[in-house]
C-alpha cells in the first residue's frame, strides 16, 4: 500500500474541523535541495497546466516569435477576459489563422464577471474563451513556422509534442511516467512533484535571453496575462517581486522565486480552494512573507454575515 497523503488544509467551522484536504507538497531551497517534503513526492502525478511555461519554452526553441504579454499568454491558464481573447486573436493573426483553427474545446470564461458579460451579450461557449486558448494559438503558430501539420498538432506523435515532452524531461530531470490527455485536448505528461519543483527551480534562475529566461521574464512582467485580473496567482505575483506562480486543474500549483527556491502542491481531491494556503505556507517556509501573504494564508468561513472559522494550513506546514 502506498504512503498515506498528509492533511495539508483544514476547514474549521465553529470550533469543529468540518473538512480536510489531503495532498502532497515539496519545497526546494535556492540550491535546489529539499527543504520540506510532505507525502510521496517521488510518485508521478498529472501536472496539468503547471507545465505551460515549459511548453512555451519548447515553442520558443522551435521558432515561435513571441515576447512580452503575448508570450505570457502562451504560458497562461487565462480567465477569458476581453484582453485575453484579443491577445489570442493577435497570436493567431501572426500566422494568418483565426479562432476556427483552435483545437481546444468550447468553454465559458473562467472569470465570473467575464462570463456574465458574455451571457448578457448573447454569447455562448467558444474555444477562444477556453483557458488554454493562448497555448493552443502559440502551438498552431509554432507549427506554421516549421511547416508542421496543423490538423494533428495535438497528437502525442506530432513533432511539436515530441519536442515539448523532451523539454519537460530536460527541465524535470526525470523521464515521463505516463501519458494522458489534458482537459484542453493536448497531451499530458506525468511527472513527480519533486521533478516538477526541480523544473521550476531552473525556471526561477534561468538566464535572461534564453528561451526559459524569456518565458520567466514575460510571466513576471505580465501576471494578469498568465491568469487573470481577479485570480490569486496574479495577486501573489504582483505582491512578491520576481515570484512566478502557475496553477493547474485538480488542485495542482507550482511556484519559483528569482533565487531558485521553488515548490509544488497537489491536492488529492482536486480542490482549488486549498492550493493558495499551501503555496503561501511553502513560501513562508522558504523565507518569503508579506502582510498580504499573511492575509491570504487563511480564508474566513462564515455563518451568515459573521466569520465563524477559517480554511487554513495544518500544523504540518508553517
Amino acid at each position: 500500500m502506498g504512503e498515506a497523503h498528509p492533511v495539508l488544509v483544514e476547514v474549521e467551522r465553529s470550533g469543529f474541523v468540518e473538512s480536510r484536504h489531503r495532498g502532497v507538497a515539496v519545497a526546494l531551497d535556492a540550491d535546489g535541495r529539499v527543504v520540506r517534503a510532505l507525502g510521496p513526492v517521488a510518485e508521478p502525478i498529472f501536472p496539468r497546466s503547471t507545465v505551460k511555461p515549459f511548453q512555451a519554452v519548447a515553442m520558443l526553441r522551435n521558432g515561435l516569435a513571441l515576447d512580452g504579454e503575448l508570450l505570457a499568454l502562451a504560458a497562461a491558464s487565462h480567465s477569458g477576459e476581453e484582453f485575453h481573447v484579443e491577445g489570442v486573436a493577435r497570436i493567431l493573426a501572426s500566422a494568418d489563422l483565426g479562432f476556427d483553427a483552435l483545437g481546444c474545446p468550447p468553454d465559458w470564461p473562467l472569470d465570473a464577471e467575464a462570463e456574465r458579460a458574455l451571457v448578457r451579450a448573447g454569447g455562448s461557449r467558444d474555444p477562444r474563451y477556453m483557458n488554454c486558448s493562448g497555448k493552443h494559438a502559440a502551438m498552431l503558430v509554432t507549427c506554421r513556422v516549421n511547416g508542421w501539420p496543423l490538423d494533428s498538432y495535438l497528437d502525442p506523435a506530432h513533432p511539436l509534442q515530441i519536442s515539448i515532452r523532451a523539454t519537460l524531461e530536460e527541465f524535470a530531470r526525470e523521464r515521463v511516467a505516463m501519458v494522458g490527455v489534458d482537459g484542453c485536448g493536448a497531451p499530458l505528461f506525468g511527472l513527480s512533484p519533486l521533478a516538477l519543483a526541480r523544473a521550476f527551480h531552473s525556471l526561477g534562475i534561468s538566464a535572461p535571453g534564453t528561451p526559459e529566461g524569456r518565458v520567466a521574464a514575460a510571466m513576471r512582467a505580465h501576471p494578469a496575462w498568465t491568469s487573470g485580473t481577479r485570480r490569486d496567482e496574479n495577486t501573489l505575483m504582483s505582491d512578491v517581486p520576481g515570484l512566478i506562480v502557475k496553477s493547474g486543474a485538480e488542485g495542482v500549483e507550482a511556484f519559483c522565486l528569482p533565487t531558485g527556491a521553488s515548490g509544488l502542491v497537489k491536492i488529492d481531491d482536486g480542490s482549488a480552494r486549498a492550493r493558495t494556503p499551501v503555496t503561501i505556507a511553502l513560501l513562508t517556509l522558504l523565507g518569503t512573507t508579506t502582510p498580504l501573504l499573511t492575509t491570504l494564508a487563511t480564508t474566513p468561513i462564515t455563518g451568515g454575515p459573521t466569520p465563524v472559522g477559517t480554511l487554513h494550513p495544518t500544523p504540518t506546514l508553517p
